[in-house]
């Protein structure tokens, strides 16, 4: 069924650019915890660093995702992920960040590195200024979620937190979305059935399929976003979550062997990505067998099992 625009009413200032009949209402509304960073108070932030030490970073860039999606739909739902993960866990959530690698040839797409450059001469220095502030600041954990991801910008993320988090000795976790659910199904896609059905399920105001007309579509890559729905958004969502709010509260407290497991594990996955092309275009190359063979990557990661994360990566 069509997902209609309806008027749309917002909070104010104390709430600006959360939607009052979304499901992700503001903290104001139903009295829970505030986690956005930027909405916080110098002693509140104190409290939550206390009680978790995680804060989380979503990642996304404005680009086209179809005449029935948002501009600005993977910095929004990677945001909108994280906010959940945060009061189901603990953890605070920056604000999102707009911009990052590549993006389609379509209108209304901002490209601030170009695609498929693993050499990001904007992201890569943005990522790491903001772990080494987020340290300094007192951070024991950091997870950066990207909901844009171009290969070169899933290796741009996950070889900036390896590093970092050899640099800073805390665990700084790099990925996409929707490699902590590959196992119900969602493998990642442009527009399509997985993000489409995020959006019903985050923002439904924001989705309207009856703009679609018939295929083929403009700009949208992956299964057809007519079979999306809210209750397969809400599915997603609820795995994604999960296992966010799982790491939330494990990373700060895990020692140096434990850090140095997932680190390596970590770094295999990125070697494997960034040497399989061989110097050559194909970056996707990698990918090929993704879904199967990482398909339990983020249960894996939720449960501490770095040598299985390291014996899948093998099989890429």
């Amino acid at each position: 069924m069509a997902q209609r625009f309806g008027r749309r009413r917002f909070l104010g200032a104390a709430a600006a650019g959360t939607l009052l009949d979304s499901s992700l209402p503001s903290a104001e509304i139903v009295g829970q915890r505030e986690v956005r960073l930027e909405f916080l108070h110098p002693k509140e932030l104190e409290e939550a660093k206390v009680a978790c030490g995680t804060i989380f970073q979503p990642l996304g860039t404005i680009e086209w995702h179809g005449v029935h999606n948002i501009l600005g739909l993977d910095a929004v739902k990677a945001h909108a992920l994280c906010l959940h993960a945060a009061r189901k866990g603990g953890g605070v959530v920056a604000p999102p960040l707009f911009g990052g690698v590549g993006g389609l040839s379509e209108p209304h797409t901002f490209i601030m590195d170009p695609e498929d450059d693993v050499f990001s001469k904007h992201l890569r220095p943005w990522l790491e200024q903001l772990c080494r502030e987020m340290a300094r600041d007192g951070f024991r954990a950091i997870i950066i979620l990207t909901g844009h991801y171009g290969a070169a910008q899933q290796i741009v993320v996950r070889e900036t937190a390896v590093r970092m988090s050899r640099a800073l000795g805390i665990p700084v976790l790099g990925t996409p979305e929707y490699w902590l659910a590959l196992d119900v199904g969602y493998t990642g896609d442009h527009a399509a059935w997985g993000e489409t059905s995020l959006m019903m399920h985050l923002f439904p105001n924001t989705v309207d399929l009856a703009r679609l007309g018939n295929p083929p579509y403009q700009g949208i890559g992956g299964r057809d976003p007519k079979e999306s729905s809210a209750e397969d958004g809400r599915r997603i969502t609820e795995t994604i979550v999960s296992r966010l709010a799982t790491l939330a509260q494990k990373m700060p407290t895990w020692n140096y062997e434990t850090l140095d497991r997932f680190v390596d594990a970590e770094a295999a996955l990125v070697a494997r990505q960034l040497s399989t092309p061989r110097g050559k275009k194909q970056i996707w190359t990698a990918w090929r067998n993704v879904a199967t063979a990482m398909r339990d990557y983020g249960k894996h990661l939720a449960e501490e099992r770095f040598d299985e994360i390291k014996a899948a990566v093998a099989k890429l």
